[in-house]
């Protein structure tokens, strides 16, 4: 049991703290990588979210009007053909998520990419793609892309420091009911990284294996700060109900995970 923290130690000693944590995820030395030509992969893996790093980075650069997110399924893949075709002209960014779940519009993908001509596109188009391993992804769009692996963090600690680090001093401290704001954002991060924590522990931890990603804390986060500026004092009850049994428990299925 104490090998595991003895390396990490030693490590953390003799080369540097930065080697036993995860990087935290800069989409922006990604971009300056890619060009209007050239894909931008993330593979993912259950639990990890992208969408709402890239969308800082969109609205950073002033891009977030212009980027459109498509989850890929059945039926997809028209729609898609038809995004990236008006992308390509005005210059916007197209993102397609789970390409593991379109396996037979893949070919069709690949074939698009591989006629990407730069003199005829826009120089601020850029194609972001989401998938979990997979065989049938293309092989030639990852031989010419840049890639990133993203994987949920492991621990609540690292969860912690995960979504604290998508939080700025100015963006706590300028809430109009800052106090409770952080205490109530401290807790909710808490929960976040508790659900992710039990998965790992299989059946004991849930009967069926629940999904939970960035976008469901986020999506609290954005009703929190609604209704701390909407009402004079915290609605706890309300706040319960939202998170614990719409937001989060909406995706428990089984009633003995409740």
């Amino acid at each position: 049991d104490k090998v595991v923290p003895g390396m990490q130690n030693y490590v953390k000693n003799y080369i540097g703290q930065r080697f036993i944590e995860p990087p935290h995820l800069n989409l922006g030395v990604s971009f300056k990588d890619a060009s209007n030509i050239m894909p931008i992969v993330f593979v993912i893996s259950p639990g990890s979210d992208p969408y709402a790093d890239l969308l800082k980075l969109a609205t950073e650069m002033k891009m977030n009007k212009k980027l459109q997110a498509i989850s890929l399924g059945q039926g997809q893949g028209p729609i898609a053909e038809r995004a990236m075709s008006a992308a390509m002209e005005k210059g916007t960014w197209i993102l397609l998520q789970n390409c593991h779940l379109a396996a037979s519009w893949m070919p069709k993908l690949e074939a698009i990419v591989e006629q990407y001509d730069p003199n005829l596109m826009h120089r601020d188009y850029r194609l972001w793609l989401t998938s979990l391993p997979s065989p049938k992804f293309p092989v030639s769009i990852l031989q010419n892309s840049v890639k990133m692996t993203i994987e949920p963090p492991r621990g609540i600690k690292m969860n912690m420091k995960g979504s604290y680090n998508n939080f700025s001093d100015t963006y706590l401290d300028s809430h109009p009911k800052s106090p409770q704001f952080k205490k109530l954002l401290y807790g909710l991060c808490f929960f976040h990284a508790l659900l992710q924590d039990r998965r790992k522990f299989g059946a004991l931890g849930f009967n069926i294996r629940y999904e939970f990603t960035a976008g469901d804390l986020k999506c609290c986060i954005l009703q929190l700060e609604t209704y701390l500026a909407k009402y004079d004092e915290v609605p706890y009850q309300v706040l319960v109900n939202l998170f614990g049994h719409i937001n989060y428990g909406g995706r428990i299925t089984d009633d003995w995970d409740r």
